[in-house]
């Protein structure tokens, strides 16, 4: 193998390449477009294109494509091939500077939640510079957003663009306040954890609801489970480390910064994390980890589930954001400081992430729901659906004081002034040590846990960027109207903290105590979905987002419906999928493992009647009883599929499948996992769990 030094980047139309193929002159404006977020100049443009094309070439590229990220959970990309034809009938290989600028794939079949309609196709691509071109598969990829005629985001891009230009702005007023003068750029930054399963593909495609629902909605516990804790962090098993090492490879060749990769605690899950960068970026990146996982899966025979809860009994996948905020001359801007000015800088910004997180529970609960991840929240596996926050017992300790305007009882430490006088420095391993909470400060970051696997983080973060980008905006129009910055500056935080030190809890979330506990609090405990989503498109919500240019009205409305609608049908295909399932292939494996049955009984009754039967007669009269269960339940479930289309609006709709559509669900599998349990091995319809989980070496 190459050395990584010669392969990382390899396929990244990055600076080092932008300055070996552009113009000096083309590069710097280049660069100040970058840094500055304005439009590229059109002759700029074309000189960046021609430049971009002659490199992709060389890479062995043919075709180039606009590569967005639409509200299906997936990318997306149309393919042009380079070539244009020649008067003489041959062709020359062109690529403008409008082509890379600005794309019209067709729009409509993608989601808009009637942002548009059907009809109107168009669609439009605007090329996001802050993010390198790249090669994948031999085609020239161009990161864009993706926008209506008019303007409105049809994509998850656009919004975490905006949030960060937001969060930027409201940055820099309070680092101006500090007397910081020489910072021209906040930036949000993220390292994504990428968690998944491993299993054979063979295995694979003989599950029809892993093939159709990327889980299993049936499969009995079997004989070991995760109970040893002998797979975290354990040896990694031959085959898995061959596809990791392909997967860095690959993932170094477009530039992904992969580091840490390790066994999870389930059998047959592991995890990647890779190095932080800015937010853009990384939400790019982690697209690209989660497409690329598959791919690479499939040359060593396994497949990659990213799915929230493959398996029932064991761990699910999550993927924690760790989220932060660095100037552009590398101050992390949540790293705790030893000097006065550092100290107050450092508990303002903490403040306002405080802040944010108690005021917009509600958003952050959104920006992780799914069908898929209902499964995990609260599962004793990830954090519960309560959002709350862990700083750390002495962190915590040093708030208190603040708060009651008390000495900190720390021997290196005075009283307790913002800008006055010293916070001790916080050593980073004394903040994280308690895995149940959904916001924990983490040293110098914040750990947003409640992700799910397969989830963009693109929603998570221009939510995270907005709302604190709105409690910074808030301390900014105080403390510039100030008489006294350093008086005023201690009573805001003081003040603030007092407000909302409910959101701050360090104990244990999996206890019941402490669902009472954040009730008596008023914190918000939005247990599923169909809880969550309504709140998006409160007028408080809507006034936020449009306050700080994420979002006009009309964009909210068509996030909420493309997001109930697509837990409504997630819910219809899983249901359809148990269906096929129980009727195609569990009751026929139940009749023919009793048809057996009935044949030794008779056979045996034939030889002798001194012979027993007891053993087989009870067990073909209890695979009676279950296969009659099944079908019963079966026919429950698909009149209630067929009722669900009768609800009337989206949130009936979904209120339904919640209520009505997964307790059905629920007891088909029961049932069915009981006749799985009590069938001939030969007679099996289909892999069992043992077989998913262990089979990989």
């Amino acid at each position: 193998m190459a050395e990584i030094s010669e392969i990382f980047g390899s396929m990244v139309f990055g600076d080092s390449a932008m300055r070996e193929k552009l113009p000096k002159d083309i590069y710097r404006a280049l660069k100040k477009t970058i840094r500055n977020g304005k439009s590229l100049d059109p002759e700029i443009a074309g000189a960046v294109a021609n430049a971009m094309k002659s490199w992709a070439i060389e890479k062995g590229a043919t075709h180039y494509t606009h590569w967005f990220q639409p509200m299906t959970g997936i990318t997306a990309e149309k393919h042009d091939s380079f070539i244009t034809p020649t008067s003489d009938g041959g062709i020359i290989l062109e690529f403008s500077g409008k082509e890379l600028v600005k794309g019209e794939p067709d729009a409509s079949s993608f989601p808009s939640g009637g942002l548009r309609a059907t009809f109107e196709a168009r669609g439009y691509t605007a090329w996001d510079p802050t993010s390198y071109a790249f090669i994948k598969d031999g085609v020239l990829c161009i990161p864009t957003a993706f926008c209506s005629y008019n303007g409105q985001a049809l994509d998850k891009k656009t919004p975490l663009l905006r949030s960060m230009e937001a969060l930027n702005k409201q940055a820099l007023r309070i680092l101006r306040l500090f007397g910081n003068q020489e910072v021209t750029n906040v930036i949000s930054t993220v390292g994504p954890e990428q968690e998944y399963f491993l299993i054979d593909t063979e295995l694979f495609n003989k599950r029809k609801d892993l093939f159709f629902t990327g889980r299993t909605l049936f499969g009995a516990k079997p004989p070991k489970g995760q109970e040893l804790s002998d797979h975290y962090f354990g040896s990694i098993k031959t085959r898995v480390a061959e596809f990791m090492r392909d997967l860095d490879v690959e993932l170094w060749k477009i530039g992904i910064l992969a580091k840490t990769e390790h066994n999870e605690v389930a059998p047959s899950q592991h995890e990647l994390a890779p190095i932080f960068t800015t937010t853009n970026i990384a939400t790019d990146h982690n697209q690209l980890t989660m497409e690329i996982m598959k791919k690479v899966a499939k040359r060593h025979g396994l497949t990659c589930l990213l799915h929230e809860k493959p398996f029932a009994g064991v761990n699910g996948s999550g993927k924690h954001n760790n989220w932060s905020l660095c100037t552009d001359d590398g101050e992390n801007l949540l790293e705790p400081g030893s000097s006065p000015e550092e100290n107050a800088q450092f508990l303002l910004f903490l403040c306002s992430v405080i802040k944010a997180v108690d005021e917009h529970q509600d958003l952050l609960r959104i920006s992780v729901a799914s069908a898929g991840n209902d499964h995990r929240l609260g599962g004793h596996e990830a954090p519960p659906a309560i959002m709350s926050m862990f700083l750390g017992d002495e962190l915590t300790a040093i708030l208190d004081a603040i708060m009651k305007g008390v000495p900190y009882d720390k021997s290196d430490a005075g009283q307790i002034a913002v800008g006055v006088h010293v916070l001790p420095r916080l050593p980073r391993d004394n903040t994280d040590r308690n895995r149940t909470s959904p916001f924990a400060f983490t040293g110098n970051k914040f750990e947003f846990r409640m992700l799910g696997s397969s989830d963009s983080i693109a929603c998570t973060n221009y939510i995270l960027n907005t709302i604190v980008a709105d409690s910074l905006m808030e301390f900014a129009d105080q403390l510039e109207q100030a008489k006294d910055f350093n008086k005023e500056l201690q009573a805001l935080v003081k003040n603030t903290l007092n407000a909302h030190k409910r959101i701050i809890f360090n104990g244990d979330g999996y206890t019941e105590e402490w669902a009472q506990e954040a009730e008596r609090r008023g914190l918000l405990n939005l247990k599923t979905t169909v809880d969550a989503l309504p709140y998006y498109i409160r007028p408080e919500n809507i006034a936020l987002f449009e306050r700080h240019g994420i979002f006009h009205a009309p964009e909210i409305y068509s996030r909420y419906e493309i997001l109930m609608e697509n837990y409504c049908k997630v819910l219809n295909i899983e249901g359809l999928t148990m269906l096929d399932m129980a009727k195609k292939d569990i009751f026929p494996a139940v009749s023919a493992y009793s048809g057996a049955l009935s044949k030794n009984a008779l056979a045996k009754k034939e030889l002798s009647s001194s012979i027993s039967c007891e053993s087989e007669i009870a067990l073909i009269e209890k695979l009676s009883k279950l296969s009659s269960c099944l079908m019963k339940s079966a026919d429950e479930l698909e009149n209630a599929l067929m009722c669900a289309a009768e609800c009337g609006d989206i949130r009936a709709t979904a209120e339904y499948y919640r209520d009505q559509v997964i307790p059905r669900m629920q007891e088909l599998r029961a049932v069915g996992d009981q006749i799985e349990v009590n069938l001939g091995e030969e007679y099996l319809p289909y892999p069992t769990y043992g077989q998913l989980l262990f089979s990989v070496s």
